[in-house]
């Protein structure tokens, strides 16, 4: 729930990067409650916002190997 109400503030995802590990909380709550298909749409935002971070940021990489997880 508290993940959701940062990812609802626009301004807080698109200018802090609390909003964007907002999403990655929110996109690994769905995974372990099982929503496959919300934490992928969740990923997706958090990739899309973080697209020009230094690929070898270690909560990047974890990111992305759980998402590799859910296909």
């Amino acid at each position: 729930m508290e993940f959701q109400k940062l990812s609802d503030s626009r301004g807080i995802v698109g200018n802090c990067w609390s909003g964007a590990l907002g999403l990655l909380g929110q996109a690994r709550a769905q995974a372990m409650s099982g929503s496959a298909n919300g934490a992928r749409s969740s990923y997706q935002r958090f990739f899309e916002l973080w697209k020009t971070a230094d690929s070898d940021i270690p909560v990047l990489r974890a990111a992305r190997a759980e998402f590799a997880k859910l296909k």
